[in-house]
């Protein structure tokens, strides 16, 4: 079956705008992707039909609102292959489900002199939570180096690994490379040492199938502003014996079973993690946007973005001067890149005039950075309403900045 992109490029309305008077080519979608029409209308629906508060009350509307949510939390579980909806935890994006991880399971498990395992692929939100804890525990933080391809270096991963491993946090996909970890290798060798395994799939779920169940990882979070979602909506699924051994990390309304002045008990996971008024019009959303996802053909999506990224490589290549970071397969349809001569701000400022949305700056990868010896790149990123035009607009604009810059 082949890919209709000309259709699914009619679905999400902020596309059929002009940046100036060029066609807009956004290709940014790392950072954030754009919300077809069934998403913003399942959000419309949520404020015009049924908007309440959820959990408390017996009225219609708060109990509509309360199944589209729980509904929501259902639709979540079978997305990610987990066992039990119960397992899903509604949190404000990947950031908070890595902190809701450091501040609760984490403090609790994590004693002094135990190491933590992060790789230099990370994003910020991956290693400034357990740099935190390493203040207040007295625990180590420990790098997994990566190599001059953008793969990890495995062997120095196992000779990192040892009794004192309590948790290993990885990135299931580099935002700044668009590499994939081999997690099939990496997660097994951390389970033989008795580690629990983090994996932040923020730039995984919207390009590769998630079965957290045959991950065999113990936590896995992402934002929905990445699947097509809205923001400010994440997810952090945890395996269910894990949850239920975790002290709350926020305390309000909703996140307990009794309240009195001598003391409170909790609610059950996953309310126990959901303190006050959640996101429920993002919840509902955020089903809605796994709903339109799910119902394409995977298969042609995934050949579609392959394809981009292949035809924007080589071309790329063959630009004087332009290097490209993360050359190691398999990779996800970003491509970071530098130009002789260009600071990477004026390449992005350069190309908006041309109407291509690219991200400049370190991505929230400073070591990864530093690491290649740059305090910044270029990136583009390609998701399944790209086309062929807008790789062709990407590279004209390019060859606007080699003459700008000549």
């Amino acid at each position: 079956m082949s890919f209709d992109v000309a259709l699914t490029r009619s679905q999400f309305p902020v596309l059929n705008q002009r940046v100036g008077k060029k066609r807009l080519a956004y290709l940014d979608n790392a950072a954030t992707t754009h919300k077809p029409q069934a998403v913003m209308s399942a959000v419309d629906r949520y404020y015009g039909e049924y908007n309440s508060n959820i959990h408390r009350a017996v009225h219609t509307l708060s109990q509509k609102a309360t199944e589209a949510y729980e509904s929501s939390r259902q639709r979540v579980a079978e997305f990610l292959g987990a066992d039990r909806p119960d397992e899903i935890v509604f949190t404000a994006g990947t950031t908070a489900g890595i902190n809701l991880v450091a501040n609760s399971w984490a403090d609790q498990h994590i004693q002094p002199g135990d190491e933590i395992l992060i790789s230099h692929l990370e994003h910020h939100s991956n290693i400034v939570p357990w740099q935190l804890l390493c203040e207040r525990r007295g625990c180590t933080l420990k790098v997994i180096p990566v190599l001059e391809d953008g793969q990890l270096d495995l062997s120095a991963y196992e000779q990192l690994l040892s009794e004192r491993t309590r948790l290993v946090a990885l990135s299931h996909v580099s935002n700044t490379l668009g590499v994939i970890t081999p997690l099939d290798v990496m997660i097994p060798k951390a389970k033989e040492w008795g580690a629990t395994v983090l994996i932040d799939g923020a730039q995984a779920v919207a390009h590769l199938p998630v079965n957290v169940t045959e991950l065999g990882c113990d936590f896995y979070v992402f934002s929905g502003h990445k699947l097509y979602g809205p923001t400010g909506i994440g997810v952090l699924w945890g395996r269910g014996e894990v949850l239920h051994g975790m002290p709350p990390w926020q305390g309000g309304g909703d996140m307990i079973e009794t309240v009195s002045f001598a003391g409170s008990t909790w609610a059950e996971p996953p309310a126990r993690f959901e303190a006050g008024t959640p996101n429920i019009v993002g919840a509902i959303g955020l089903a809605a946007a796994i709903d339109y996802f799910d119902a394409l053909d995977h298969a042609a999506v995934t050949a579609h973005e392959d394809a981009l990224l292949r035809q924007a490589t080589e071309a790329l290549l063959n630009i004087p001067g332009l290097r490209i970071l993360g050359t190691a397969e398999p990779k996800l349809s970003v491509i970071s890149f530098t130009l002789e001569g260009v600071h990477p701000h004026d390449i992005g400022m350069i190309l908006n005039k041309e109407g291509v949305a690219i991200r400049t700056g370190h991505h929230c990868t400073q070591p990864l950075m530093e690491r290649f010896g740059l305090d910044a790149t270029a990136r583009a990123s390609f998701a399944l309403y790209n086309d062929q035009e807008d790789v062709s607009a990407l590279l004209h604009g390019l060859e606007t900045v080699r003459r700008l810059f000549a």
